[in-house]
């Protein structure tokens, strides 16, 4: 690894040709963190998170190496695109009432045969019947465990409110519904712990936050980990051809992966490091996707002021929510302004040594939805830009 101060003038000379806003992958730290990844895993496979990613071309790298297998799409349209493209192995991680999208799904052996779709609840099964418009296609379904944490007899939940399927006995009885019902293939039981993936536990100056979040995330890793393994055994005693359980994200793999019950991990952000990744303990990667945005004023001493760059996070809002200035170091928002819809003014002794034209480098909050931002990645090695690839945007591709 090298200095800030290096990378930055890396980025400078690799992308002097080009004008800035603009967006770049450095592809050294991309393949250090995918390989990070597949260690962590332990063996187990990796399913690339989509949503994380955005980009065909690298959705096709990381997938070309050894211990990744398959994709996680966000939605159906974007499942069925994917597989349109030739990737053969698409799990839906959300429920869809995309009609028309189901209507192409039934009507489609390639399709039918490459997609797997969320469920957890008997009206999606209707919704997905009611859709077939002739097509007469098995649908390969995936059931959703709930890993939320509920404390102090369930008075207390932690973690995201996604399926309402918490007990094994609840899909087991789903499982058999399946497996009664023609034209529906049960094939994955999925379990996303947001809580402990999703969640740093070395909140900057906020030590007594970070261990009630560490005791939190100990917690809710033994008692997910003993329900998803009666789960599991649950959904397999009407099931026993399930092909896949899947679980955790780049914040818990490591620990999802020591799960026996568990058959592949799913990860995506870790491939580029955004910010929010910067309070874990579990692991440390290398930022590689960054944007850019150039100087275009000097409004006085100790402040220069960029294009644009109101680049939000989704979530609920806050400052954790907006990209950080990330070169040159010690760079900060103006409180009154912050992350400005077409400016942004910066403070901090470095705008002093900014010229207009000279640009500034920045770490989205989130990982893919940069992408939504950006038409093409420009992808670096070492000093030089070697490729530039679109985005979902850039393909025209905006599923949401």
């Amino acid at each position: 690894m090298t200095s800030p101060a290096a990378d930055r003038a890396r980025y400078d000379r690799a992308t002097a040709h080009l004008d800035a806003p603009l967006a770049i992958v450095d592809l050294a730290a991309f393949d250090a963190n995918a390989d990070d990844l597949v260690r962590r895993a332990g063996g187990k496979p990796v399913r690339v998170a989509s949503k994380s990613v955005r980009c065909r071309a690298l959705l096709e790298r990381v997938l070309a190496r050894d211990g990744f297998a398959g994709i996680m799409s966000y939605t159906l349209a974007e499942s069925l695109w994917l597989a349109r493209s030739g990737f053969e192995d698409v799990l839906l991680a959300y429920p869809s009432a995309d009609r028309a999208g189901f209507a192409e799904l039934a009507g489609d052996a390639k399709l039918a045969a490459a997609v797997t779709v969320m469920v957890d609840d008997p009206a999606q099964l209707d919704l997905v019947d009611a859709a077939r418009a002739g097509g007469r296609e098995e649908i390969r379904v995936c059931l959703e465990l709930d890993t939320a944490l509920h404390l102090f007899g369930g008075r207390v939940r932690v973690g995201a409110r996604r399926s309402p399927l918490r007990e094994p006995a609840q899909l087991a009885g789903l499982a058999r519904q399946i497996a009664r019902r023609p034209g529906f293939r049960l094939v994955g039981l999925m379990a996303y712990e947001g809580h402990v993936a999703g969640v740093g536990d070395a909140v900057a100056g906020r030590p007594l936050r970070s261990r009630a979040i560490r005791l939190m995330q100990a917690a809710a890793r033994r008692e997910l980990a003993a329900r998803r393994a009666e789960t599991v055994r649950a959904v397999r005693a009407v099931a026993p051809d399930l092909e896949f359980v899947n679980g955790g994200g780049t914040g818990s793999v490591q620990t999802t992966a020591a799960e026996d019950a568990v058959t592949e991990i799913a990860a995506g952000s870790g491939l580029y490091v955004p910010r929010l990744f910067d309070n874990y303990t579990s692991f440390s990667g290398r930022p590689a996707a960054l944007f850019a945005q150039p100087v275009v004023r000097r409004p006085g001493v100790g402040v220069v002021t960029v294009l644009g760059g109101g680049y939000p996070a989704s979530g609920a809002a806050g400052a954790d929510r907006l990209p950080v200035p990330y070169l040159p170091e010690g760079l900060r928002y103006d409180p009154q302004e912050g992350a400005g819809e077409v400016q942004t003014p910066l403070l901090g002794a470095p705008a002093d040594d900014l010229l207009i034209g000279d640009r500034v480098w920045f770490r989205h909050a989130k990982a893919g939805e940069l992408c939504e931002r950006f038409d093409a990645l420009h992808l670096v090695e070492g000093d030089r830009v070697t490729a530039t690839v679109p985005t979902y945007r850039g393909e025209g591709k905006t599923f949401l």
